[in-house]
């Protein structure tokens, strides 16, 4: 049976349509807002409560304050803060075994009355782990369990019928991103802790990659000697593709460098480059940068000279390695 579509439903009016959307907004932002004016000393109680635990916390909830759960567990986890998400109904078959004295459970749930949450709080409350309800009812069994309680509630859902779950799940996942937010700036959690537990995003690699993890090395460093002609500097030039050479005294550090931009300039000058020293044509002082800098320290350096290539040196001066854009970008650095 195909599914009808927007121009085969009968009465389907655009305006209509777009006016519920909005309606939608509106009764969502003002569940958020309302949070604002609700939250305080049990916010606080909460966040030090999480903080002094040993163990992780343990989010739980079922049906879609089980998927809100999911992803207050995911940004709890990636921010500072270690968290796991336990199915409530799985937690009665043997998945109760996964808390331990030293965990914290925080337990979703509008209602506060759903079954397979409730039948379990005992069994945690014997076990002597701290338990944090997050609820639209103050008054329900999950409230009456917890020893602290996050007042969730909203005054409607943005379902016409008042029945889908919509307005409620959006106050939970604010809340939940309060307390991870919260909880972030308490512990002093930074960017760069922040990257190393997102190794394989854009901030992980930019926070995590050093220059020495990019840079070419050894043969793959195109280098010359002052006194090189220039026919010498330009098969060095070629190693690579890199486009450059690095002038090096016999101490190992760089005195100048050679480019394909340059040589292209001075035969169009019609400069005779037969008696010619590497020395003669080479700018001096080169723009370098330490193996251990970031590799986005490198990234804008070139950005900031308006350069394309960088050599790299030890803590003596002497180079060691040498990268360009191509590098960073095949490092996706940038």
């Amino acid at each position: 049976m195909s599914t009808p579509t927007p121009s085969t439903v009968p009465d389907f009016d655009p305006d209509a349509m777009l006016d519920r959307a909005r309606d939608t907004f509106d009764i969502e932002a003002q569940a958020v807002l309302g949070l604002k004016q609700r939250v305080g000393a049990n916010f606080v109680q909460a966040v030090r409560a999480i903080l002094g635990v040993r163990g992780r916390v343990v989010v739980m909830g079922m049906g879609k304050s089980g998927h809100v759960g999911r992803k207050i567990a995911a940004t709890l986890a990636s921010t500072g803060t270690p968290a796991m998400f336990v199915h409530p109904a799985e937690a009665s078959h043997g998945d109760l075994g996964m808390i331990k004295a030293v965990d914290l459970v925080l337990a979703i749930s509008n209602s506060g009355e759903v079954e397979e949450l409730t039948t379990i709080l005992p069994v945690v409350k014997r076990q002597g782990v701290p338990l944090i309800a997050m609820t639209g009812r103050p008054d329900s069994t999950l409230a009456k369990h917890a020893d602290v309680v996050l007042d969730a509630g909203v005054e409607k859902e943005a379902c016409p019928l008042n029945l889908a779950p919509t307005a409620s799940t959006t106050a939970q996942m604010a809340l939940g991103d309060a307390l991870a937010v919260a909880l972030l700036d308490a512990r002093g959690f930074g960017a760069e802790d922040f990257a190393r537990s997102h190794p394989g995003g854009a901030l992980g690699r930019k926070l995590l990659t050093h220059v020495s993890d990019v840079m070419r090395s050894g043969d793959s460093v195109p280098r010359s000697t002052p006194q090189a002609s220039v026919s010498d500097l330009m098969k060095s030039m070629s190693v690579g593709g890199f486009g450059a050479a690095v002038i090096l005294e016999s101490d190992g550090r760089a005195s100048g460098i050679f480019t394909d931009g340059d040589l292209r300039r001075l035969i169009e000058a019609g400069t005779d480059l037969r008696s010619a020293r590497a020395e003669d044509v080479m700018h001096r002082g080169p723009r370098t940068i330490r193996a251990e800098a970031l590799a986005v320290e490198a990234a804008e350096l070139m950005e900031q000279h308006g350069i394309t290539r960088l050599f790299v040196t030890d803590s003596d001066g002497r180079v060691t390695g040498a990268l360009n854009t191509h590098d960073l970008l095949r490092a996706k650095v940038i």
